[in-house]
């Protein structure tokens, strides 16, 4: 169970019960604080739906962070997602090959994606080199977008973990289809 109750849509005031409109773990918890949840679902819709980066790579840099944090609610959700968008389950294997520094079969513009994912991930940023070549790729906005993108989906394993949040029944195929490293 989480370290916060599950929210109900009876639990929130009527200008709220919006907030779970998709009635998944990660939102119980985060109307806990209706304003929070609120702020938070407007960045991750704007990355859904209002963002012009391409959704296959959008998802290939979320669930390379996922990946990375050993995130078992993130990594279900968004390899879910991420067929709903375009996602292989050959993309999948080639990403964790990638992450262990294996080739794979992924374009040159993914592998860089996923080098940006996993260099923001560990910290501080995007490297200058890597940034470049980027450049190379997208123009500004879709930079801008890759950047929020990545650095979002890194605050969200750390608001996953820190709340405990677990995967819900109708995620963990996924998980089983596709499991974290130990």
């Amino acid at each position: 169970m989480a370290r916060v109750p599950d929210m109900t849509v009876d639990d929130l005031a009527e200008a709220d019960r919006d907030l779970l409109k998709r009635n998944i773990a990660l939102h119980r918890a985060l109307t806990n604080s209706p304003n929070g949840a609120r702020a938070f679902s407007g960045l991750g819709q704007f990355i859904r739906y209002g963002s012009k980066l391409d959704p296959r790579l959008r998802e290939l840099a979320i669930l390379q962070v996922g990946w990375l944090a050993r995130s078992p609610y993130e990594w279900s959700h968004h390899v879910k997602i991420g067929f709903d968008f375009g996602v292989t389950e050959a993309d999948i294997h080639a990403l964790i090959a990638e992450t262990e520094g294996r080739p794979s079969t992924l374009e040159p513009v993914a592998q860089l994606v996923l080098l940006a994912a996993r260099e923001a991930y560990h910290g501080p940023g995007v490297s200058e080199p890597t940034f470049e070549r980027l450049r190379a790729q997208f123009d500004n906005e879709r930079l801008v977008d890759l950047v929020l993108v990545i650095s979002f989906y890194c605050a969200v394993v750390r608001v996953l973990a820190s709340l405990d949040i677990r995967v819900e029944p109708d995620y963990q195929p996924y998980l089983d289809r596709f499991p974290l490293p130990g």
